[in-house]
């Protein structure tokens, strides 16, 4: 699986951003692709995760309720809408695959692949 990762930039408090994550390869097991964000001088933190066949979503509690992470099948991609984007969200954000999901779906250490980063700044 190969991960191309794209929709960072710099956004004023309050606003928002789509991220996505599009997947090459094989995606038709129970792949899980997650969204990873790690600040400055911080280690990287779980943002969401979606598990392919069953269409669904899981978030941190930085995240959840202004972000919703969705899939266009066709095009092989998974979004991070964003919303109510604030300073603390700054970051690069990874999205991340393996080929079966876990429980352990927030763990940074259990994923396979990888996409490049994408710089995500907002302003106050």
């Amino acid at each position: 699986v190969q991960l191309q990762a794209s929709g960072g930039g710099l956004v004023q408090a309050g606003g928002s951003l789509r991220l996505s994550c599009r997947a090459s390869g094989r995606t038709d097991n129970d792949i899980a692709v997650a969204w990873f964000r790690q600040a400055p001088g911080k280690e990287r933190a779980f943002v969401a995760a979606f598990r392919w066949p069953l269409n669904r979503g899981y978030y941190s509690d930085s995240v959840k309720g202004r972000s919703t992470i969705s899939r266009d099948s066709a095009k092989n991609t998974v979004y991070l809408q964003m919303n109510s984007l604030t300073p603390e969200d700054t970051a690069v954000y990874y999205c991340a695959a393996r080929a079966r999901w876990a429980l352990n779906y927030n763990n940074v250490q259990i994923y396979d692949y990888w996409g490049q980063g994408t710089q995500v700044t907002v302003s106050s």
